[in-house]
Protein backbone atom coordinates (compact mmCIF):
# COMPACT_ATOMS: atom_id res chain seq x y z
CA UNK A 1 0.00 0.00 0.00
CA UNK A 2 2.90 2.11 0.33
CA UNK A 3 3.32 3.22 -3.54
CA UNK A 4 -0.40 4.21 -3.45
CA UNK A 5 -0.82 7.82 -3.23
CA UNK A 6 -4.61 8.70 -3.87
CA UNK A 7 -7.99 6.44 -3.79
CA UNK A 8 -10.74 7.25 -6.43
CA UNK A 9 -13.89 5.96 -6.01
CA UNK A 10 -17.49 5.57 -7.55
CA UNK A 11 -19.91 7.50 -6.09
CA UNK A 12 -23.30 5.68 -6.30
CA UNK A 13 -23.78 1.93 -5.00
CA UNK A 14 -20.30 2.60 -3.47
CA UNK A 15 -20.50 5.58 -1.19
CA UNK A 16 -23.98 5.89 -1.31
CA UNK A 17 -27.06 3.57 -0.81
CA UNK A 18 -27.62 3.47 -4.63
CA UNK A 19 -29.06 -0.08 -4.51
CA UNK A 20 -31.49 0.92 -1.64
CA UNK A 21 -32.78 4.59 -3.18
CA UNK A 22 -33.24 3.48 -6.52
CA UNK A 23 -35.14 -0.19 -5.44
CA UNK A 24 -37.61 2.17 -3.31
CA UNK A 25 -38.27 4.58 -5.97
CA UNK A 26 -38.91 1.91 -8.55
CA UNK A 27 -41.29 0.11 -5.97
CA UNK A 28 -43.18 2.82 -5.25
CA UNK A 29 -43.33 4.02 -8.96
CA UNK A 30 -45.08 0.19 -9.56
CA UNK A 31 -47.27 0.55 -6.87
CA UNK A 32 -48.54 4.02 -7.99
CA UNK A 33 -48.78 2.59 -11.75
CA UNK A 34 -51.60 0.21 -10.02
CA UNK A 35 -49.22 -2.94 -10.12
CA UNK A 36 -50.02 -4.88 -6.80
CA UNK A 37 -47.35 -7.31 -7.27
CA UNK A 38 -44.27 -5.57 -9.12
CA UNK A 39 -41.45 -8.02 -7.16
CA UNK A 40 -38.55 -7.16 -5.29
CA UNK A 41 -37.05 -4.09 -5.52
CA UNK A 42 -34.01 -5.24 -6.54
CA UNK A 43 -35.40 -6.93 -9.69
CA UNK A 44 -36.78 -3.79 -10.69
CA UNK A 45 -33.29 -1.81 -10.03
CA UNK A 46 -31.32 -4.90 -11.86
CA UNK A 47 -33.24 -4.33 -15.39
CA UNK A 48 -33.46 -0.32 -14.82
CA UNK A 49 -29.70 -0.89 -14.55
CA UNK A 50 -29.59 -2.87 -17.64
CA UNK A 51 -31.09 -0.33 -19.56
CA UNK A 52 -29.19 2.54 -18.92
CA UNK A 53 -25.65 0.55 -19.24
CA UNK A 54 -26.38 0.34 -22.89
CA UNK A 55 -27.65 4.22 -23.14
CA UNK A 56 -24.27 4.44 -21.66
CA UNK A 57 -22.43 2.65 -24.42
CA UNK A 58 -24.02 5.43 -27.08
CA UNK A 59 -23.41 8.16 -28.09
CA UNK A 60 -22.75 10.79 -24.94
CA UNK A 61 -25.77 12.60 -23.97
CA UNK A 62 -26.12 14.64 -20.72
CA UNK A 63 -27.25 12.43 -17.14
CA UNK A 64 -30.40 13.91 -16.99
CA UNK A 65 -31.25 12.50 -20.70
CA UNK A 66 -30.67 9.24 -20.00
CA UNK A 67 -31.53 8.98 -16.94
CA UNK A 68 -35.09 9.74 -18.14
CA UNK A 69 -34.99 7.31 -21.41
CA UNK A 70 -33.97 4.55 -18.88
CA UNK A 71 -37.02 4.95 -16.75
CA UNK A 72 -38.90 5.69 -20.01
CA UNK A 73 -38.14 2.33 -21.58
CA UNK A 74 -38.44 0.45 -17.83
CA UNK A 75 -42.12 2.33 -17.99
CA UNK A 76 -42.84 0.99 -21.06
CA UNK A 77 -41.57 -2.25 -20.77
CA UNK A 78 -43.72 -2.71 -17.55
CA UNK A 79 -46.96 -1.39 -19.35
CA UNK A 80 -47.33 1.66 -17.19
CA UNK A 81 -48.00 5.02 -18.26
CA UNK A 82 -45.49 7.34 -18.77
CA UNK A 83 -45.33 10.44 -17.15
CA UNK A 84 -42.68 13.08 -17.70
CA UNK A 85 -42.91 14.41 -13.96
CA UNK A 86 -41.23 10.97 -13.08
CA UNK A 87 -38.25 11.39 -14.91
CA UNK A 88 -37.83 14.49 -12.47
CA UNK A 89 -38.87 13.03 -9.66
CA UNK A 90 -35.94 10.40 -9.78
CA UNK A 91 -33.39 12.81 -10.59
CA UNK A 92 -34.16 14.91 -7.20
CA UNK A 93 -34.77 11.42 -5.04
CA UNK A 94 -30.79 10.65 -6.50
CA UNK A 95 -29.27 13.87 -4.74
CA UNK A 96 -31.34 13.11 -1.20
CA UNK A 97 -29.76 9.39 -1.08
CA UNK A 98 -27.76 9.08 1.92
CA UNK A 99 -24.46 7.44 2.02
CA UNK A 100 -23.66 4.31 3.74
CA UNK A 101 -23.14 4.24 7.41
CA UNK A 102 -19.57 2.98 6.88
CA UNK A 103 -18.58 5.81 4.22
CA UNK A 104 -17.91 9.20 6.16
CA UNK A 105 -15.74 7.23 9.08
CA UNK A 106 -14.11 4.73 6.85
CA UNK A 107 -12.78 8.01 4.39
CA UNK A 108 -11.93 10.36 7.13
CA UNK A 109 -9.55 7.05 8.02
CA UNK A 110 -8.00 7.36 4.80
CA UNK A 111 -7.66 11.07 4.84
CA UNK A 112 -5.96 10.44 8.25
CA UNK A 113 -3.67 8.37 6.71
CA UNK A 114 -2.12 10.73 3.98
CA UNK A 115 -4.18 9.49 1.11
CA UNK A 116 -5.70 11.64 -1.50
CA UNK A 117 -9.29 10.68 -1.99
CA UNK A 118 -11.06 11.31 -5.39
CA UNK A 119 -14.99 10.91 -6.77
CA UNK A 120 -15.09 9.45 -10.59
CA UNK A 121 -19.13 9.30 -11.25
CA UNK A 122 -21.42 8.98 -14.13
CA UNK A 123 -23.51 12.01 -13.38
CA UNK A 124 -23.46 15.56 -14.08
CA UNK A 125 -21.59 18.37 -11.76
CA UNK A 126 -24.95 19.38 -10.02
CA UNK A 127 -26.25 16.17 -9.37
CA UNK A 128 -22.77 15.47 -7.56
CA UNK A 129 -22.86 18.76 -6.05
CA UNK A 130 -25.52 17.51 -3.49
CA UNK A 131 -23.99 14.40 -2.98
CA UNK A 132 -20.98 15.67 -1.40
CA UNK A 133 -23.42 17.84 0.84
CA UNK A 134 -24.40 14.58 2.08
CA UNK A 135 -21.00 13.45 2.41
CA UNK A 136 -20.20 16.21 4.57
CA UNK A 137 -17.79 16.75 6.83
CA UNK A 138 -15.89 14.83 4.27
CA UNK A 139 -13.80 16.57 1.69
CA UNK A 140 -12.42 15.20 -1.55
CA UNK A 141 -9.48 16.78 -3.31
CA UNK A 142 -10.80 15.75 -6.87
CA UNK A 143 -14.66 15.14 -8.31
CA UNK A 144 -14.63 13.91 -11.99
CA UNK A 145 -17.73 13.28 -13.44
CA UNK A 146 -19.26 12.36 -16.59
CA UNK A 147 -20.29 15.71 -17.70
CA UNK A 148 -16.58 16.95 -17.39
CA UNK A 149 -15.27 14.25 -20.47
CA UNK A 150 -18.61 14.00 -22.07
CA UNK A 151 -17.79 10.32 -21.64
CA UNK A 152 -19.59 7.61 -19.30
CA UNK A 153 -17.79 4.78 -17.42
CA UNK A 154 -16.43 2.31 -18.45
CA UNK A 155 -15.26 4.64 -21.13
CA UNK A 156 -11.55 5.58 -20.00
CA UNK A 157 -12.27 9.13 -20.33
CA UNK A 158 -13.37 10.05 -16.80
CA UNK A 159 -10.47 7.71 -15.33
CA UNK A 160 -7.91 9.50 -17.90
CA UNK A 161 -9.42 12.99 -15.82
CA UNK A 162 -9.49 11.78 -12.99
CA UNK A 163 -5.58 10.47 -13.41
CA UNK A 164 -4.23 14.32 -14.40
CA UNK A 165 -6.54 16.39 -12.26
CA UNK A 166 -4.66 13.95 -9.49
CA UNK A 167 -1.21 14.18 -11.16
CA UNK A 168 -0.88 11.04 -10.68
CA UNK A 169 0.54 7.82 -12.34
CA UNK A 170 -2.18 4.79 -12.55
CA UNK A 171 0.21 2.36 -10.24
CA UNK A 172 -0.01 5.50 -7.24
CA UNK A 173 -3.80 5.18 -7.70
CA UNK A 174 -6.47 2.44 -5.87
CA UNK A 175 -10.13 2.78 -7.31
CA UNK A 176 -12.44 1.78 -5.21
CA UNK A 177 -16.37 0.94 -6.67
CA UNK A 178 -19.01 -2.00 -6.13
CA UNK A 179 -19.98 -1.42 -9.73
CA UNK A 180 -18.25 -4.56 -11.61
CA UNK A 181 -19.13 -3.47 -15.16
CA UNK A 182 -18.99 0.28 -14.85
CA UNK A 183 -15.63 0.19 -13.24
CA UNK A 184 -13.20 -2.32 -12.18
CA UNK A 185 -12.46 -3.69 -15.50
CA UNK A 186 -11.84 -0.25 -16.64
CA UNK A 187 -9.54 0.90 -13.97
CA UNK A 188 -7.45 -1.88 -14.12
CA UNK A 189 -7.14 -1.70 -17.95
CA UNK A 190 -5.97 2.08 -17.34
CA UNK A 191 -3.51 0.24 -14.81
CA UNK A 192 -4.74 1.26 -11.73
CA UNK A 193 -5.01 -1.37 -8.84
CA UNK A 194 -8.66 -2.32 -7.75
CA UNK A 195 -11.05 -2.47 -4.59
CA UNK A 196 -14.56 -4.31 -5.35
CA UNK A 197 -17.25 -3.37 -2.73
CA UNK A 198 -19.00 -6.18 -2.28
CA UNK A 199 -21.98 -5.75 -0.17
CA UNK A 200 -24.21 -8.52 -0.44
CA UNK A 201 -21.00 -11.29 -1.15
CA UNK A 202 -22.38 -11.90 -4.51
CA UNK A 203 -20.34 -13.89 -7.01
CA UNK A 204 -18.51 -11.30 -9.33
CA UNK A 205 -20.47 -10.56 -12.74
CA UNK A 206 -16.86 -10.45 -14.61
CA UNK A 207 -14.10 -12.35 -15.71
CA UNK A 208 -12.15 -9.46 -13.89
CA UNK A 209 -10.56 -9.85 -10.76
CA UNK A 210 -10.25 -7.43 -8.14
CA UNK A 211 -7.00 -6.42 -6.23
CA UNK A 212 -9.19 -6.42 -3.10
CA UNK A 213 -12.86 -7.68 -1.84
CA UNK A 214 -14.20 -5.90 0.74
CA UNK A 215 -18.14 -6.14 2.27
CA UNK A 216 -17.97 -2.64 3.12
CA UNK A 217 -15.04 0.40 3.09
CA UNK A 218 -14.09 -0.43 6.25
CA UNK A 219 -11.53 -2.75 4.35
CA UNK A 220 -10.06 0.21 3.31
CA UNK A 221 -9.40 1.78 6.64
CA UNK A 222 -7.81 -1.85 7.53
CA UNK A 223 -5.48 -2.04 4.53
CA UNK A 224 -4.32 1.60 5.23
CA UNK A 225 -3.57 0.34 8.90
CA UNK A 226 -5.78 3.20 10.54
CA UNK A 227 -7.26 1.35 14.05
Amino acid sequence: MDHVKAVTFDCFGTLVDWEGGLGTFLYDLARRSGDRDPGPGRELRARWEEIQFELFRGKYRGYYDILVDTLRTWVAERGYRWNEKDGAALEHAMQCWQPFADTVPALQRATAAGLRLAIVSNTDRHIIDQILRQLAPLEFDEVVVAQDVRAYKPDKAPFDRALRVLRAAPAEVLHVASGFEYDIAAAQRRGMATAWINRHRRPPPGEAKPDHEWDSLWGLAELVGQP
